[in-house]
């Protein structure tokens, strides 16, 4: 048999298992159901009408009740004017105005057939998220072709990894260090095996990734108490416990999100190091572990320096806010370092850091040991023929 055609035949393979997975997730039920009541409907609707007067303004902060007359646009009560209010509590971070001709999420309360009170949740944004996220699609497939489209179906797969299997798998009360595991190790190997086909390179650039995330959990959960951290220095960490949840461990649910939030670039970093190693054995199928494995981490050296910068700037940035506003108040760098939640967020990127560091020689010692003293495949010399008598003609 080919063995291009074999190699192309074990990917649409996978590829098909993966959606029938993904398939599979999105029908099953739940594996967490709320305590919180079912009366409740959600729908869509357009604003019609809108009343300021019970608003009270200080400064530039509202608080109060803006009422709303909102047509419903689905659902049984299709076409029917209702009143919402939307309620303010004085947070900019969480209020939310509407004007007329807004299109509203709506939760409403029923009492047999008959609507009891509806609220105005929040803006209808779904539309133009779709739109958004189609058009990025669309860019991706045209300018990578059939990689592009299996990145987007890894990118889903991850979704519903953690929205059908993560979350509500601690929420029911498993340990949020074990399930992240489990889910990084699916989420990279999927990822990975999608991405540089079911292959040798992918294998290499898992193991890589994994030692990587297992580094970095270890150390997460070994720094943790030294730097006397509690687990609420997530946000809504806290209301959690007061939602019916205060069995849950908020400590290991940190620990759990410092090694999730680094998987990303150490799985990054393991395919492109992963590639190159396989790029060169190609090439030098005469090079041995030694020689290859000192390659892999050449490559290494230069995409640590950048993405450890990467990984600071993406995780710092999402509390530019509070350093502007300590360093607005005067106060010094020494407080404002030992601060909870800028502390935890120099864990995350210090902890992280080290799986970053340490993927580069796992993946190159891997690929040494996997890559090397092969002789260069028949559907690769066939490939590189097809293409230089392309240029030929």
């Amino acid at each position: 048999m080919n063995p291009f055609y074999h190699s192309h035949k074990k990917d649409l393979t996978f590829v098909g298992v993966i959606i029938l997975i993904i398939a599979a997730c999105l029908v099953m039920p739940d594996l967490f159901n709320s305590p919180y009541s079912r009366e409740e409907e959600r729908y869509v609707g357009t604003v019609q009408t809108v009343d300021d007067s019970h608003i009270q303004r200080y400064g530039i902060v509202k608080a109060g009740s803006q009422q709303l007359t909102v047509r419903l646009d689905e659902g049984p009560y299709k076409g029917r004017e209702i009143a919402a209010g939307n309620d303010l509590v004085g947070k900019m971070e969480s209020d939310k105005m509407f004007a007329v001709g807004d299109r509203a999420l709506v939760v409403v309360t029923v009492a047999g057939d008959e609507i009891v009170s509806a609220t105005a949740y929040d803006h209808y944004r779904l539309p133009t998220q779709l739109v958004l996220l189609a058009v990025f699609a669309l860019l991706l497939i045209a300018f990578t072709g059939m990689s592009g489209a299996k990145a987007l179906l890894s990118f889903v797969f991850a979704i519903v990894m953690m929205w059908k299997v993560l979350l509500p798998g601690i929420l029911r009360g498993g340990d949020p260090i074990i399930i992240a595991l489990v889910i990084a190790t699916l989420i990279a190997g999927v990822t990975l095996h999608l991405v540089a086909g079911v292959s040798r390179t992918a294998a290499t650039a898992w193991i890589g990734a994994m030692l990587g995330i297992l580094l970095t959990a270890v150390l997460a959960w070994l720094f943790f108490p030294i730097f006397h951290l509690h687990g609420a220095v997530q946000p809504f960490s806290e209301t959690l416990l007061y939602s019916g949840f205060e069995n849950l461990d908020l400590g290991r649910l940190f620990v759990a999100a410092i090694f999730l939030g680094a998987s990303g670039a150490v799985i990054d970093v393991a395919i492109d190091v992963a590639a190159a190693m396989n790029e060169v054995a190609s090439k030098r199928p005469d090079l041995s572990r030694g020689e290859l494995t000192l390659s892999g981490l050449r490559v290494g050296r230069a995409m640590v320096s950048t993405m450890i910068t990467t990984l600071l700037m993406a995780y710092m940035s999402g509390y530019m806010s509070l350093l502007m506003v300590l360093l607005s108040k005067g106060i010094p760098p020494v407080q404002i370092l030992n601060i909870n939640f800028i502390s935890a967020e120099i864990l995350k990127t210090v902890v992280g850091s080290f799986g970053l560091v340490t993927v580069a020689p796992f993946t190159a010692l891997c690929g040494g040991l996997l890559l090397a003293g092969r002789q260069p495949s028949n559907a690769r010399l066939a490939v590189e023929k097809g293409n230089a008598a392309e240029e030929i003609s």
